[in-house]
């Protein structure tokens, strides 16, 4: 019987480099991979999320093992979770070896919605973003949620003999967190701070709810990002924000766009 023949393969990326460049990120980019997300009524969402996945690498060394992000994720199957980012974050840098890594997971995420005067249940949908960067086995975590809200324009109501105009607005946060803080309470925040919140499903009764909320709660852009930065000030379990609104205005062929920025732990 033959006995298998055990072949000596070099390895590349490991050999040395003469250029004395370091490379800041090198890594994967856009794989997706099944992730489950646990919401605030204590449920599991089963979502598909995008990955960006990469580490440092030093100057002599030529290149870094791709295939072992990917094996990486094949671990953690369908056992990404909030908890266990961190995690992966630090097995990560460890088995590539690097002193630096960051990772970015984008996905979709749902809340049941129920429409404020017929009691309509729907789901509403959100892009959300954990982001994860680690530094000498130090890691920090991002959370970046985007909200589609309506903004109707306080100037346009004023001037106006009837009407307003409004738009379709996206709010987003990109917080760093102390400690635990649930994707719906950074909705719940953005979406009072709006003219009006959107729903997956309304009814007549409820349009003309929204409608009329919108026109007696009327707010620019720049309204927006400081009600917002506002509440986020007085919240501890944020450290520090970025809140940005773009409202794709109705009347114009550009949008208006307004951000803050504050490091609350500096």
């Amino acid at each position: 019987m033959n006995k298998p023949v055990t072949l000596c393969m070099p390895d590349v990326q490991n050999s040395a480099d003469t250029r004395c460049l370091a490379i800041d990120k090198v890594g994967i980019k856009d794989i997706k991979y099944p992730v489950r997300v646990k919401d605030r009524s204590g449920r599991e969402q089963y979502t598909i999320a995008n990955f960006n996945m990469y580490v440092n690498l030093p100057h002599n060394f030529k290149g870094t093992h791709m295939s072992r992000f990917v094996e990486i994720l094949n671990e953690h199957e369908y056992e990404i979770t909030v908890e266990s980012f961190k995690k992966m974050l630090v097995e990560m840098t460890k088995r590539l070896e690097a002193e630096a890594g960051h990772i970015e997971m984008t996905f979709t995420y749902f809340v049941r919605k129920t429409a404020p005067i017929s009691g309509v249940k729907s789901l509403m949908d959100y892009e959300v973003t954990f982001i994860g960067d680690i530094t000498d086995d130090v890691p920090n975590m991002t959370v970046k949620v985007i909200v589609p809200v309506t903004s109707l324009c306080p100037c346009s109501k004023k001037i106006s003999n009837y009407g307003a105009h409004n738009q379709r607005s996206h709010v987003t946060v990109t917080a760093k967190t102390n400690g635990f803080l649930w994707i719906e309470d950074l909705i719940d925040l953005m979406e009072k701070e709006a003219s009006c919140e959107l729903y997956g499903l309304l009814k007549r009764p409820d349009e003309k709810h929204v409608t009329e909320r919108a026109y007696n709660n009327p707010k620019f852009v720049e309204d927006i990002v400081r009600d917002i930065a506002a509440k986020l000030n007085t919240d501890d379990r944020v450290a520090a924000y970025i809140v940005e609104s773009e409202n794709f205005e109705s009347i114009h062929n550009h949008s208006a766009y307004a951000m803050i920025q504050n490091e609350k732990e500096m």
